[in-house]
């Protein structure tokens, strides 16, 4: 039996509808940065492009962090965490047979994880609210997975 919790960012934007915002708005900005160059004030379309360039990078950071996302499953024998931020995916197997877990108790603090000296933090993307249901959970199915049925 597999037990698994998916931990991610609440984005109201998908990086496509990013995309297009950008693009809406590149397009007004220069139409009205051109319309006062082609007057003699070239400062407008300067700040305007400036503008830009710097909502862009801003955009780009927003967009890769989008889909960031942490993944834990409870398996027979193994507890998988897999960390997914801009895109990179990070594992860690961890025995859940010695796995202690410490719930968050205030507003910064997140999930302790520690098996066998491995030490692992999760709920960079959640509530507090969440991060405590999910350790809950999370300690009652390791407490039911290490009992032995003989």
């Amino acid at each position: 039996m597999t037990r698994e919790w998916r931990l991610k960012r609440n984005c109201s934007l998908s990086p496509r509808q990013v995309g297009k915002a950008y693009g809406t708005l590149a397009g007004f900005v220069l139409a009205i940065g051109l319309a006062f160059a082609a007057r003699g004030v070239w400062f407008v379309f300067a700040f305007g492009v400036l503008e830009l360039v710097a909502l862009a990078w801003a955009l780009l950071y927003y967009a890769s962090h989008a889909t960031d996302q942490e993944h834990v499953a409870l398996t027979d024998g193994c507890l998988l965490i897999e960390r997914i931020e801009a895109g990179e995916v990070k594992q860690i197997r961890l025995d859940p047979y010695w796995t202690k877990i410490a719930v968050p108790s205030r507003r910064h603090t997140l999930i302790a994880l520690e098996s066998r000296g491995v030490k692992v933090e999760l709920g960079a993307f959640v509530s507090l609210e969440e991060r405590e249901k999910v350790a809950q959970e999370l300690r009652r199915e390791l407490r039911a997975s290490s009992v032995l049925v003989v």
